[in-house]
């Protein structure tokens, strides 16, 4: 005599796994990863369904089955209330079904195994005799981590189910990283951030208001569905006034995540990458895997070289909160894709030209260095008007190779010397140095140097410099680009916007792409990266899988943000344009040149458009 769990949570399986002595034995399985269920010894089946009866096609051919052998079926939903359908559904009386939706909502092993009890009890009249189910915190802090004054701290929310079934050692793992990182760790776990009917999250008023950063990993504040959005409201986080990132905890293994070319699964780019920066949330990294264990129920495991990653982020945003406006260094970065300079800061149905200058009125309103009006250099002012501004930055140099002089390189303000790109080009896996210096010779490349130094397109604004996405290859050397080529977009075989991802980064993509990893707990925090465009243009949504076939373009370990600078291999085409084609130029000034240092950098906040113009201009 055996009872069957089938749930879509794997945490109810942990949970019930963890359960001593349960009294009847237990089979589970998550319908998601069960092709055929075994009904051979069953006595009764409990099936738990997040998101409904809708969420597994095979409910009615297992419904139809058990009724079949005369099996009683307890079917429940997800959420708090009881959902009608599966208690429809269910063969055993309504009082049972709620009963038993209440053991598995309050959770945890205990309850795990009262709920066992209790329905061997009432379904099968075994009487062993069991508890009522035991109401748990709602909201928490997991064990006790030490503080050291004059560190900052960093929150990390995660769910309380997560708490409950003894499935949280990822949690303690980055925990661990932003200790080693120098901040303070406050673990706290929690059913949902979505506000109360009075626009609250208790859980953030009690426990999170000393927060200097937040690093998330469960869903938005608004749900994952159209019913929930339509009360979508994320006020009650955003009343922290810190940093939140989302930090991706995968539905996949790690050797799967790695193997992909894709990376995320469709679910994961949903529900953990693209819905939740409708909260004005970060994406980060993906740090968590399920490992599948002996017994077919997975765990949640973290990589520590991605919990490292994700921490180093948090960590820099963390020390930018007591870093004063006026001593911040940011860099703003335009699009430019494909690489032209028609295209620069490009998207669909935005003026993102207009949004950099509604953001850099925001800084300059803030208390951040952009410049004094009458200065020259870097101590000059930006222009008010977005035509004029972008037609100034690509002026003094842009990607496009049909305008790009001689001159403009050499009075560029932002470049990287080839001795800093060098360092980070050789801690990189020799498998993916190998490829790169196959597929387009030694660094620095031949294109956007002038010396040993690999130029960036930019102007500098006192402390914010505003640069041009550099260019990813596009229409520079089709046959070996990280872009699909025009013949084979032509042909219909590929997108332009389809990325290769067997191609090795080019030597000329240094900054954060090629760095070994991101040293937050060594960086300036005073350092910044703004992407001001489409989103879907600018955010990597992907992960960093296949490092050795993508390296730092696709699955590189440093990968950061947007800052990423210079291009391919300078083809047949001259530098030097024609006289009548030539952008002013000049001398470069003293105290003029900007040199990019993704050593010493921090942090990287990306900004969307879209986002900008609805707020004013304001980057909160």
């Amino acid at each position: 005599m055996t009872l069957l769990l089938l749930s879509t949570a794997d945490t109810d399986l942990l949970a019930a796994r963890a359960a001593a002595d349960p009294a009847v034995p237990l089979r589970l399985g998550n319908p998601a990863r069960v092709e055929h269920v075994d009904l051979g010894g069953v006595a009764v089946v409990v099936v738990r369904l997040l998101g409904g009866r809708r969420a597994w096609d095979g409910f009615d051919a297992l419904l139809g089955e058990c009724r079949q052998r005369g099996i009683p079926v307890v079917a429940v939903g997800g959420e708090a209330a009881l959902d009608a359908e599966l208690t429809a559904a269910s063969t055993v009386p309504a009082g049972v079904v709620a009963d038993a939706a209440a053991y598995l909502r309050e959770g945890g092993v205990d309850n795990l195994r009262e709920l066992v009890a209790f329905l061997s009890d009432t379904v099968l009249m075994t009487g062993h005799g069991f508890a009522p189910p035991t109401s748990l915190p709602a909201y928490g802090v997991r064990g006790s981590r030490p503080r050291v004054d004059r560190c900052p701290t960093v929150g990390v929310v995660y769910y309380r189910a997560h708490q409950l079934s003894g499935n949280a050692a990822f949690v303690d793992v980055l925990c661990d990283e932003l200790e080693r990182q120098g901040a303070n760790a406050l673990p706290v776990y929690v059913g949902s951030l979505r506000p109360d009917a009075d626009g609250r999250i208790p859980v953030v008023a009690d426990l999170l208001g000393g927060v200097d950063a937040l690093v998330v990993t469960v869903l938005a504040s608004g749900g994952s569905n159209a019913a929930d959005a339509e009360g979508w409201d994320a006020t009650a986080l955003a009343a922290l006034d810190v940093p939140v990132l989302q930090a991706l905890c995968v539905t996949s293994s790690r050797a799967d995540w790695a193997a992909s070319d894709a990376g995320l699964a469709p679910i994961d780019a949903a529900m953990q990458v693209a819905i939740p920066e409708f909260d004005g949330r970060l994406i980060t990294a993906p740090f968590s895997f399920k490992e599948v264990g002996e017994d077919g129920v997975p765990t949640y495991v973290a990589d520590p070289e991605r919990a490292a990653r994700v921490a180093g982020i948090a960590v820099a945003h963390a020390r930018l909160r007591s870093v004063p406006n006026a001593d911040k260094r940011l860099a703003i970065v335009l699009s430019n894709y494909p690489t032209k300079h028609s295209r620069v800061g490009n998207a669909v149905g935005l003026d993102t030209p207009a949004s950099a200058v509604l953001l850099l009125q925001a800084l300059r309103d803030a208390g951040y260095d952009v410049g004094a009006p009458g200065g020259a250099g870097k101590d000059s002012t930006f222009p008010e008007d977005g035509d004029e501004l972008v037609h100034t930055l690509i002026a003094a140099g842009g990607h496009d190779v049909e305008w790009l002089t001689e001159e403009q390189l050499e009075v560029a303000a932002a470049r990287v010397p080839l001795a800093d790109y060098t360092r980070w080009f050789d801690a990189l896996p020799a498998s993916l140095r190998d490829g790169m210096l196959e597929h387009w010779g030694p660094p620095p490349g031949s294109l956007y140097v002038d010396g040993d130094d690999i130029v960036l397109a930019a102007l500098q604004y006192g402390n914010v410099v505003l640069m041009i996405q550099p260019p990813r290859g596009f229409l520079l050397s089709a046959a070996r680009d990280h872009i699909a080529g025009p013949a084979l977009v032509e042909a219909g075989t590929a997108s332009p916007r389809t990325p290769s991802p067997t191609t090795p980064p080019r030597p000329g993509r240094p900054a954060r792409d090629l760095r070994p990893h991101h040293r937050g707990a060594a960086a300036r925090a005073e350092d910044a990266t703004i992407g001001v465009d489409d989103p879907r243009a600018l955010l990597e949504w992907l992960p960093r899988a296949g490092r050795d076939r993508v390296g730092a373009a696709r699955g590189g370990p440093g990968r950061l943000g947007r800052g990423r600078a210079a291009g391919p291999r300078r083809g047949p085409r001259a530098l030097r344009a024609p006289a009548d084609r030539r952008a002013p130029a000049g001398r470069r000034r003293a105290g003029q040149s900007f040199t990019f240092d993704p050593d010493t950098a921090g942090s990287v906040v990306v900004v969307p458009a879209a986002v900008l113009r609805r707020a004013g201009g304001r980057t909160t």
